[in-house]
C-alpha cells in the first residue's frame, strides 16, 4: 500500500480551482476516492474559505497545506458553477489519516456534518452555502498527533436526500472517530458528492 508521503511525492503543491475536472484529477491524484470508497466527479467547484482570527480570511487552493493554527475557525463554503439551485444541501468533513496517514486505525475522523445548506441566488454561478439548522457534527480543529505526516481533510458536498433529517445514524452525541462517509452516505441516500475540496495539516512544529 503506497503512503500518504509517497503519494503526496508526486503531486504539485497546490492545484488550483480551475475546473471540476481539475479537482478531480487533484482528488485521484492524492488516493482521496480509494481511500474513502467513494465515487468522485463533481459537478461543481468547492470554495472553502477559512476565517482568521487577525488578518484576511484563506481561500483554500486544492491540496493546499496550512498551518494548525489557520484551521482554528470554522470554514465557508461556496458552490462556483451553472445551475446550482436552492438546496439543499450536506456538507462534510473528514480525515481519512488518523491517527497517521501509515496507521490510520481510528479513521475517519468526522471533522463536520451538516445539513439544510442553501442558497440565496441559485442563477448566481458562485452561491455561499448557508446552514438553516444546526450542524450535526460541529466544526473540529485539524490536530494530528505529534510525529505525523501531513493529514488530509476532505471537503464533500452532496444533494441533500427528502430524508435525511430523519436520520438517526449521527447526532451530536456520536464519537467522531471510525466513521465511515460512504458507509453513511449509502445508508442515508446521498448520493455522490457534487463538489469537494481538500487541504494537507501537519502536526504544530515542535
Amino acid at each position: 500500500m503506497r503512503t500518504l508521503l509517497s503519494i503526496l511525492t508526486f503531486l504539485p503543491l497546490v492545484f488550483t480551482l480551475d475546473t471540476p475536472s481539475g479537482v478531480k484529477q487533484a482528488f485521484d491524484d492524492a488516493n482521496i476516492p480509494t481511500d474513502i470508497v467513494l465515487e468522485f466527479d463533481p459537478t461543481f467547484l468547492l470554495q472553502v474559505v477559512l476565517p482568521q482570527s487577525t488578518g484576511a480570511p484563506i481561500t483554500l487552493e486544492v491540496g493546499e497545506q496550512l498551518p494548525r493554527n489557520a484551521t482554528a475557525n470554522p470554514p465557508t463554503f461556496t458552490l462556483i458553477g451553472e445551475n446550482i439551485g436552492a438546496g439543499p444541501f450536506v456538507v462534510a468533513t473528514v480525515d481519512p489519516d488518523a491517527p497517521t496517514p501509515q496507521a490510520p486505525n481510528i479513521a475517519q475522523v468526522r471533522h463536520f456534518l451538516g445539513g439544510n445548506f442553501i442558497t440565496g441566488s441559485p442563477a448566481c454561478e458562485a452561491e455561499l452555502l448557508v446552514n438553516t439548522t444546526p450542524a450535526i457534527s460541529e466544526w473540529q480543529q485539524p490536530t494530528p498527533p505529534a510525529g505525523s505526516d501531513a493529514h488530509r481533510y476532505i471537503f464533500l458536498v452532496f444533494n441533500q436526500p427528502d430524508a435525511f433529517n430523519d436520520q438517526t445514524l449521527v447526532n451530536t452525541a456520536t464519537p467522531i472517530t471510525l466513521f465511515n462517509i460512504s458507509a453513511f452516505g449509502e445508508a442515508v441516500g446521498l448520493g455522490n458528492p457534487i463538489a469537494g475540496n481538500f487541504m494537507l495539516v501537519a502536526p504544530d512544529p515542535a
